[in-house]
């Protein structure tokens, strides 16, 4: 192969990618701005003053000093258009406001607070992604009462939500067994049981997602082609249909991350853990609205980040998008 055809050939292959890329991150930033948007919308709309929204439910706060502060800092002085401007601004600078029910700015109350949430969620799509992979490969294919029992264990995962799932792993490996922490963060022991109450429902998800891939694959007729050169059937499953399989369930990964984030918040309640779900339930209690405000564009943030990935990641599974595109 000449110099000159290989030189074209990576020019086409980063051509495929380029458009796809800037599309993907010029709608992540539009998503981006409509949730910020949004969250700056509901603090004009909340009922009575802008600045007794923003002072929050604690009346000790409530001074003339304080009201002035806050209406220098959010320019409440100034036009309605220049004072959505300066608060786009302060968002690109990186500045999420001051919890005047905290007295901390935002981005410390967050930042104090975000890696038990990470760690949570990163444990409960582990516990997830694996079990849905033993399960698929495992089973996908057969048709025997292994199949069967997964496909009922699938169904009572999804349907059971993760608090009662969580209570029910307390009752028998806490209360019982005595195995795992009751409560708190007390290192690695004390994410297996909430991991498992969030991860359970994606893995019952991901896992009916992947066998019905993985079954279609198996049909298709490359599998037929494989099976009479002679390959096994595990080999089969594992190296061909699975690379066929997976697009579909990536597909969910923009679900599940969502379901995390959400469901992170209860089940911190339900295990006594620390993170954003304590803060954000404290922060509705005590109607602190700057600290809502930024736990919605956290959110916002990561989920425009792992469906970034999840779009670039369709690319690299699938090249046949990237040439379509």
């Amino acid at each position: 192969m000449s110099t000159l055809t290989l030189t074209r050939r990576r020019g086409l292959a980063a051509a495929g990618w380029l458009g796809p890329v800037v599309r993907r991150l010029g709608a992540g930033v539009a998503v981006l701005w409509a949730a910020a948007t949004g969250a700056y919308l509901a603090l004009l709309l909340a009922p009575g003053d802008t600045v007794d929204v923003l002072i929050g439910s604690d009346g000790g706060l409530d001074t003339p000093e304080r009201r002035a502060q806050i209406i220098a800092e959010w320019g409440l002085d100034r036009s309605p258009l220049q004072q959505y401007g300066d608060y786009l601004l302060r968002l690109l600078q990186g500045d999420l406001g001051r919890s005047y029910v905290l007295q901390r700015d935002v981005a410390d109350v967050l930042a104090s607070q975000i890696w038990p949430t990470i760690q949570l969620a990163l444990t409960a799509a582990t516990f997830g992604i694996v079990l849905a992979l033993v399960l698929a490969l495992s089973t996908a294919g057969r048709r025997s009462w292994l199949g069967g029992l997964a496909g009922l264990s699938e169904l009572v995962t999804v349907s059971v939500p993760p608090f009662l799932i969580g209570i029910l792993l307390l009752a028998v490996f806490s209360f019982t067994l005595g195995w795992f922490p009751v409560s708190g963060d007390k290192g690695l022991i004390s994410l297996v049981l909430p991991g498992l109450a969030l991860g359970l429902q994606v893995a019952g998800v991901l896992g009916q997602v992947l066998r019905d891939g993985l079954e279609r694959a198996l049909e298709e007729p490359f599998a037929v082609t494989a099976r009479s050169r002679g390959i096994t059937e595990w080999r089969l499953v594992a190296r061909h249909a699975l690379r066929h399989a997976l697009l579909p369930a990536v597909t969910l990964t923009g679900w599940f991350t969502g379901f995390l984030l959400g469901g992170a918040i209860i089940v911190e309640a339900v295990f006594g853990r620390p993170g954003l779900g304590q803060i954000t339930v404290g922060a509705v209690n005590s109607k602190d609205m700057p600290l809502v405000m930024a736990v919605v564009l956290i959110s916002a943030l990561a989920y425009v980040t792992v469906s970034t990935i999840v779009d670039l990641a369709y690319l690299a599974i699938d090249p046949r998008l990237r040439r379509s595109r």
